[in-house]
């Protein structure tokens, strides 16, 4: 095999896998066959040895790790398209994991994900989010790196002991001790930033 089947009508259309290093754009409407249709390029590509990466915030492709069950829908289908020889079987996947456990490594920091994407990771509600952002403005604004889930935790610890401070003066924390700007990362400065909340300076 050295083409990719992407779909069938009153010509087949195939992708020639010497093309395949061009850039392409797959768009429509919700319901169209936009995630179906890179499926289908995933898996072609699979099966010509090539590896392929699939950012999938939604979650909608990890059904490619899964062997297909065969019902009355998806054969009527089958017997539609006049595919022959057709048999269901699982893809080679491997998940990247952004807490190390359950799949490769994510090598990224929580900074770089930023508060969209760790929000839909964490399937948090818009009232969720919205804190989420906060948190994000006010580790930009001190110049802190989050590098883990822990730094993120004792942001969120620290945001919650001064927000009354952060209602009255958006500027003090500029201003406050707990700010090292040469500090690598947030986790050297929550300690003093902890005990420095509970006298911040007057405004």
């Amino acid at each position: 095999m050295t083409d990719i089947l992407l779909g069938k009508g009153s010509q087949d259309v195939y992708l020639r896998s010497r093309y395949g290093n061009r850039h392409g754009l797959i768009a429509g409407a919700t319901g169209t066959g936009k995630s179906v249709s890179l499926m289908v390029l995933a898996e072609g590509f699979s099966k010509l040895g090539v590896p392929v990466f699939l950012a999938d915030v939604k979650g909608d492709l990890a059904g490619l790790s899964q062997t297909a069950v065969v019902g009355d829908k998806l054969k009527a289908r089958i017997d539609r398209l006049g595919l022959q020889n057709w048999q269901a079987g699982a893809n080679p996947v491997v998940f990247w994991d952004i807490y190390g456990q359950g799949g490769h490594p994510v090598r990224t920091t929580v900074s770089e994900m930023g508060p969209t994407l760790l929000s839909r990771l964490l399937e948090l509600n818009d009232t969720q989010e919205g804190v989420m952002n906060v948190l994000f403005r006010v580790a930009d604004d001190e110049g802190l790196l989050l590098l883990d889930l822990e730094d993120l935790r004792a942001m969120l610890t620290f945001v919650s002991r001064t927000r009354r401070k952060f209602r009255r003066n958006t500027d003090w924390s500029r201003r406050s001790r707990w700010r090292r700007s040469s500090a690598p990362c947030c986790n050297s400065r929550m300690t003093e930033g902890l005990r420095s909340s509970a006298n911040p300076p007057s405004t």
